[in-house]
């Protein structure tokens, strides 16, 4: 558990729930409760008497199983009180470890990286609770970007964490959700890469492909991914019609914090979008590439047909000739005669010689480029 006092001059890390202020969270800051699903499970009892001291109101119910449920999808609720937000990240480290069997014999590294936790957040006006996977990774990361320092240590000088530091509870999850977003984009990268390498792969005549299975299954990780990617878009436009529903703030102050909560809502949603047209991209790529493949096969078969079709109608004239000679006549041309043999053999040879020269002409037995 890592809890963290937020206000426009510092950031800091408490070192626990006794820690948190008595009277609730700070006048001019807010308070950031950071567990994992474990953590939360085993002090359940503590988080909700905090949540109730310091953001007025304990977590529904409901609301506790949907953040401890590991098979969550991405959505969005909200209460009077409080907004539910959850999130779906990709897994790593242990969490990638494990993943089904599905999804770690999916093939290359880029695909079993597809494999996702739920990231869950309540959001106060005073309180942000996050619930993450065991590695904690993603929370980590937003810490250290935050510049907070370890428990009990001193504060960050004002002048280097007041113009990044987030501005209330709903400003700290976008920044979390970005972050969890931004991870998607990079995977953009190494799924290009191996699905280029395939589509050359199976688009060369000269080579075999055979890995049809590991194909398959990284078309059914874009499908994972898109369905993923659908349900987090989905969840996100709640939380911006949520946002948009609000009433107009009354000072210019709380109208400009709106404003940007609107502006980083829109640009993590856009992000979204962006990683779900990528992997649309992807995966009519990746079926363009088998039907390329396929037409290349056909293509090749119809080129092989067609040199033994001609092949065959070379040496049909010839099997005539030759089945002519060997009939069981007595009185057969040219049979008798000392030279008739090199005279049946020449006219053999200046057919197929003819026959070979129409069809190059034709350019049915024509050179194949490559």
């Amino acid at each position: 558990m890592r809890i963290f006092e937020i206000t426009p001059a510092e950031a800091r890390e408490l070192p626990g729930l006794d820690a948190c202020p008595a009277s609730g969270a700070p006048a001019d800051g807010y308070l950031w409760l950071s567990l994992t699903r474990a953590e939360l499970r085993d002090s359940l009892a503590d988080v909700q008497r905090a949540l109730q001291r310091l953001g007025g109101t304990p977590l529904v119910d409901l609301h506790v199983s949907d953040l401890l449920n590991d098979q969550l999808p991405s959505h969005y609720d909200a209460t009077s009180q409080y907004d539910v937000l959850v999130i779906r990240r990709l897994a790593a480290g242990t969490d990638a470890a494990a993943a089904g069997p599905a999804l770690r014999n999916a093939g290359p590294p880029a695909l079993r990286r597809i494999d996702t936790r739920p990231v869950g957040f309540a959001v106060f006006d005073r309180v942000l609770l996050s619930v993450h996977p065991e590695d904690g990774a993603v929370r980590d990361a937003v810490a250290a970007r935050l510049g907070a320092p370890a428990a009990q240590g001193p504060a960050l000088d004002v002048r280097a964490t007041s113009a990044r530091l987030p501005t209330s509870p709903a400003d700290l999850m976008l920044r979390v959700v970005n972050q969890i977003v931004d991870s998607y984009l990079a995977l953009r990268r190494d799924l290009t890469r191996q699905l280029d390498h395939w589509q050359a792969e199976l688009i060369d005549p000269r080579t075999r492909f055979s890995n049809w299975g590991a194909l398959m299954q990284s078309r059914q990780a874009l499908r994972h991914l898109d369905e993923i990617c659908e349900d987090q878009r989905s969840a996100m436009q709640d939380w911006l019609e949520e946002l948009d529903a609000q009433p107009a703030p009354d000072t210019p102050a709380a109208a400009r914090e709106r404003e940007l909560l609107l502006v980083r809502s829109r640009d993590v949603l856009e992000h979204i979008q962006r990683v779900v047209h990528h992997v649309r991209r992807l995966e009519q790529n990746a079926e363009t590439a088998v039907q390329l493949h396929f037409s290349v096969q056909s293509h090749r078969t119809n080129d092989i047909m067609r040199v033994l079709t001609v092949l065959t109608a070379v040496f049909l004239p010839l099997n005539l000739i030759a089945g002519i000679f060997g009939m069981n006549f007595e009185f057969i041309p040219l049979v008798h005669k000392a030279d008739g043999f090199w005279i049946a053999m020449g006219s053999m040879l200046l057919i197929a010689v003819v026959l070979t020269a129409i069809f190059w002409r034709k350019r049915y037995l024509a050179r194949t480029a490559k």
